[in-house]
């Protein structure tokens, strides 16, 4: 008797987890329809997250720009800087003076979400990944894209590069339709580098049928994030997952995700569109997954299915922050850091300098003459006027000049000299 129990012991949180079916933690999600942009499904499509490599997409959008309008095309030369050359994985391995074409950079950050390839596309049409990521941001916004703000091209964690999955929704929606000519740039599983094939590591876009491709994500802070698009039977649906607790996880929220809207299983949602969901009530992003600190700035990978190791090095932690510190653009961020540097170094140059070595000049050189003129005068009533101001007038010399001269030059330039190191 005793056995049994044992056993049905066992066997009954099997049962029950076989009985309830999956189940899946905290996420945000949501599902259009390409064709109109309908929302077919939605879970805090609102709410602020961390894009992690997702914000790859925003940069080939901004590529797809510069080749539509013919500022660059596929076939230039990239050059790699040393700043592109030091990303860390996922990557090509690019050292700097190497290139590549727009293409074959296009092809890296779709296939193998390589960071130094976003880079260096980032600076080409940018001139630095940071002016290159206030231009974004500017890009975002213009397509309604109201909740984003975008710091680095590459997704690398940064406590205001945030985004929601409606926006990212948006974003995948303007891209397939504006850029139809690059759009099928996504689908590519695998691209020829140096004589060697780089395969895709979309595991949805390989294996799910119809599936044309987009991009993966994963930080500490974002979990783990996937934007796919997929067509059956004349009818394209777009789908965001953002911070599933595995990778695993993300691809079967989108698997579930987009079997129900092929399936028209969403007819019991109300009929929205993207365009008229309520934004700007973004909130603050949750730090989804318990490794790491808390909203690193600095982190050594930006997606495990990115990157060819789990190594993880944290350069710099940072606190987090609230709503009301969040910054919307990166030229604001930059402003805010030069004003904290220079009127700092003027202000200490002042106070440290001038005042101090006027005082010390008007009270150890002018009291002090006059005061001995008038003792010395009237002590010596026997000596003459003129042996009198002989000696005060010595003593005037002897007392002030050296005194002040000295003074001033101990006490302003050391205090220069401070300012100096402050100010570098």
């Amino acid at each position: 008797m005793n056995t049994v129990k044992s056993i049905l012991l066992i066997l009954m949180p099997v049962w029950l987890l076989m009985v309830s079916g999956p189940s899946f933690a905290r996420h945000a999600a949501i599902m259009i329809d390409a064709n109109n942009g309908s929302v077919l499904h939605e879970v805090n499509a609102t709410q602020s997250w961390y894009p992690a490599s997702l914000t790859k997409v925003m940069t080939l959008y901004m590529a797809f720009d510069a080749l539509n309008t013919g500022r660059i095309h596929l076939y230039d030369t990239l050059r790699a800087s040393y700043h592109a050359s030091r990303q860390p994985t996922s990557k090509l391995g690019l050292r700097q003076g190497e290139t590549l074409t727009v293409q074959e950079a296009i092809l890296a950050i779709i296939t193998r979400s390589a960071n130094d390839a976003a880079v260096v596309l980032a600076e080409h049409l940018g001139g630095t990944e940071e002016s290159f990521a206030v231009k974004m941001t500017t890009k975002a916004h213009a397509l309604g894209m109201y909740d984003s703000h975008f710091m680095n091209a590459t997704g690398l964690p940064h406590q205001w590069q945030v985004t929601t999955s409606r926006d990212m929704a948006m974003l995948a929606w303007k891209i397939q339709r504006n850029f139809p000519n690059y759009y099928p740039y996504f689908a590519t599983h695998s691209f020829y580098y140096k004589g060697r094939e780089l395969r895709g590591i979309n595991k949805f876009t390989a294996s799910y049928p119809g599936a044309e491709g987009m991009k993966t994500g994963y930080t500490c802070g974002s979990g783990y994030n996937l934007i796919s698009v997929a067509s059956q039977n004349g009818k394209r649906l777009i789908g965001v997952i953002l911070g599933g607790m595995t990778s695993a996880e993300r691809y079967q929220l989108m698997i579930n995700m987009m079997d129900d809207g092929f399936g028209d299983r969403f007819n019991r949602y109300p009929a929205r569109n993207i365009n008229t969901i309520t934004t700007h009530s973004a909130g603050t992003p949750p730090y989804q997954l318990g490794c790491g600190n808390m909203a690193p700035t600095i982190v050594a990978s930006n997606d495990i299915d990115d990157s060819y190791n789990d190594t993880y090095r944290f350069i710099k932690k940072s606190k987090r922050i609230s709503k009301a510190q969040y910054i919307n653009t990166h030229y604001t961020a930059v402003n805010k850091a030069v004003g904290k540097a220079k009127p700092l170094s003027k202000s200490k140059a002042v106070s440290r300098a001038k005042p101090a070595s006027k005082s010390k000049i008007v009270s150890k050189a002018r009291p002090l003459s006059k005061t001995n003129v008038v003792s010395k005068a009237k002590a010596s009533k026997s000596k003459t006027v003129s042996k009198a101001k002989s000696v005060s007038k010595r003593k005037t010399v002897s007392k002030a000049k050296p005194v002040s001269k000295s003074k001033a030059v101990s006490k302003a330039k050391p205090s220069s000299s401070k300012t100096r190191y402050h100010h570098s």
